[in-house]
């Protein structure tokens, strides 16, 4: 399946913007260093920041127990609330399950510890090399360079067809909440590039700032899976709106993300060709990849789903699908039907495209 050419000089166009993006936070930094002859690196009488002791236990906390605390409550909650109703079956169960366990208890540790192991050997001399880095200057690199790449790591999947099956499991999901959060292939979290970011950081001196990013970013990002829409007050309370105006513009919110798992465009509301932002959703209004509705679909998945095995949607291609003309198939299609010439139906609001 060939990509249109539209498609391909849009991705090199952005591209080359994306690494203007990368370099402004560093610009920045030492464009303030000149203005106030501040060089750190040169070594300074002034303290290293550090944020209040409290603050950085509740963060160090929320990183190691505290996060999968919170999923945890938060699934409970919408399972009492009947949010999933009886779309999770035994499979999806299993195959949520797997996805959430398996990389927290096998990859992240793995990863973690060969790179460790593996950085010193191969890079020994850059060890805390930037250890002198403001942490605000810190934060705002690493948070750009995550959450940047990880945007186009995203949007990649959707839009080279033969990588879409390593993505598909995530937008297989019949419904959002803490379930499906963690819900990949076993391929594409290997390849996730959060981990291994975190690590190089952190040997070269940034692991104080990562640990805020992260969890600032987890925190995010759960809140935007979640079937919880607790973006709805400042869409609907007049004296919020010009917050809400700013926040769904800059962060990931339930209403932009359910539509990016939303299993139709057709309704004016889903928009899984787009809403990429994982962190931020700034990505998407620079790229022209996001719109806004402030409204939210009602149904989620692919129209072509068929409830494969949550082996093979965990583990393909290693393990394939029995099922006939599944993606996931030994002889499927790289990309199931899609449903052509979607229009949007008469009297709906027409939707803020980015």
């Amino acid at each position: 399946m060939k990509i249109e050419k539209e498609v391909v000089q849009k991705i090199r166009r952005d591209a080359l913007i994306s690494i203007l993006l990368y370099l402004t936070p560093v610009f920045l930094m030492f464009a303030a260093f000149y203005l106030t002859d501040y060089k750190p690196w040169a070594g300074s009488n002034a303290l290293p920041f550090k944020v209040p002791h409290f603050i950085e236990g509740v963060f160090t906390h929320l990183s190691s127990w505290g996060l999968p605390v919170i999923v945890l409550v938060l699934g409970i909650i919408e399972f009492i609330a009947g949010l999933y109703e009886n779309k999770w079956t035994k499979n999806e169960r299993f195959l949520d399950i797997a996805c959430y366990v398996l990389p927290k208890i096998i990859i992240a540790p793995l990863v973690t510890y060969f790179s460790l192991e593996l950085l010193p050997k191969v890079l020994p001399g850059i060890k805390d090399n930037f250890s002198w880095v403001p942490f605000w200057w810190a934060f705002a690199i690493i948070a750009v360079a995550d959450d940047l790449t990880q945007y186009w790591y995203h949007r990649l999947h959707h839009q080279l067809p033969w990588l879409w099956r390593f993505h598909r499991t995530h937008h297989s999901a019949p419904y959002m909440g803490m379930a499906m959060a963690g819900r990949q292939n076993i391929i594409y979290t290997i390849f996730f590039s959060q981990t291994y970011l975190t690590v190089a950081l952190t040997y070269v001196g940034l692991g104080y700032a990562a640990l805020f990013v992260k969890v600032v970013k987890s925190l995010i990002v759960t809140g935007a899976h979640s079937s919880i829409p607790w973006d709805k007050p400042f869409y609907t309370i007049k004296w919020l709106s010009p917050i809400g105006w700013v926040l769904e513009r800059f962060i990931s919110t339930p209403a932009t993300h359910y539509a990016h798992h939303a299993d139709t465009t057709d309704d004016g509301v889903g928009y899984y060709k787009g809403n990429f932002g994982n962190m931020f959703f700034l990505w998407d209004i620079i790229f022209g990849t996001g719109i806004i509705t402030r409204r939210y679909p009602t149904s989620f998945g692919i129209k072509h789903y068929k409830e494969e095995e949550w082996y093979a949607q965990l583990l393909w291609p290693i393990l394939k699908s029995k099922k006939s003309g599944s993606e996931l198939a030994a002889d499927g299609p790289m990309v199931g039907d899609e449903v052509k010439n979607e229009k949007l139906p008469e009297n709906l609001p027409s939707p803020i495209r980015i």
